[in-house]
């Protein structure tokens, strides 16, 4: 482990957008003691990478296309158990934090976050440390038993969908968004209305809301 004092922490981006990345990067690189070994916009990039690299930390997006981030992070950690990841997301919701930390995950960081805080977070990760953005750590604590137990029954590419669905996209646009076939959204509609047992999306929305699976932002 490259910690500091014993060389730089190497780091792996892990985000569909390349100027999202490149922002990451710059802000990484100002620092001596963090260097930006490599990039990737896929999961099969994401994985050939952390296998070649082998970084001390991946900082990993969990909203990619076709293959969510947190079945990314249980990959990298069933093939390589010493990895250190830090999911960082534009969803604040304690629900995806909750459930990219059962999943090995050594920090959440919501993209809503100060820009000095991926660099506290990464150093905090490479170390062994937990780091929660102060956002997520209260959305954390607000979460009641009530909306874990609901949640467990959804997926977490079923809880990105669900989300979209209670901003107003429809089937066609999620689809699109998440790299799923049209087909293939439709079926993670139906599948959250039944688990939900909710008829209609105005149902969806509100018991979305009451259990806190989705924030108001």
């Amino acid at each position: 482990m490259n910690v500091a004092g014993r060389g730089r922490i190497s780091v792996l981006l892990v985000d569909d957008h390349a100027v999202v990345r490149e922002g990451y990067r710059r802000l990484l690189e100002r620092e001596d003691s963090l260097t930006v070994v490599g990039e990737a916009a896929t999961a099969a990039d994401a994985m050939r990478c952390d296998a070649e690299l082998k970084p001390d930390v991946v900082v990993l997006d969990i909203a990619l296309p076709g293959v969510s981030g947190i079945e990314i992070l249980r990959r990298i950690i069933a093939r390589r158990p010493g990895a250190r990841v830090l999911m960082f997301s534009m969803y604040q919701d304690g629900i995806y934090a909750s459930r990219a930390l059962d999943a090995g995950a050594g920090g959440y960081l919501s993209k809503a976050s100060a820009p000095d805080l991926l660099v506290d977070a990464v150093r905090s990760v490479a170390a062994g440390r937990r780091y929660l953005s102060p956002d997520v750590e209260r959305a954390l604590s607000r979460q009641s038993a009530a909306a874990n137990h609901l949640a467990d029954s959804l997926s977490t590419r079923e809880l990105e969908v669900l989300r979209m669905l209670t901003q107003g996209f429809s089937v066609e646009q999620i689809g699109e968004r998440l790299g799923l076939s049209p087909k293939t959204a439709a079926n993670h509609q139906s599948s959250i209305k039944q688990k939900l047992g909710a008829s209609s999306a105005l149902q969806l929305m509100l018991i979305a809301q009451q259990f806190g699976l989705i924030s108001n932002k």
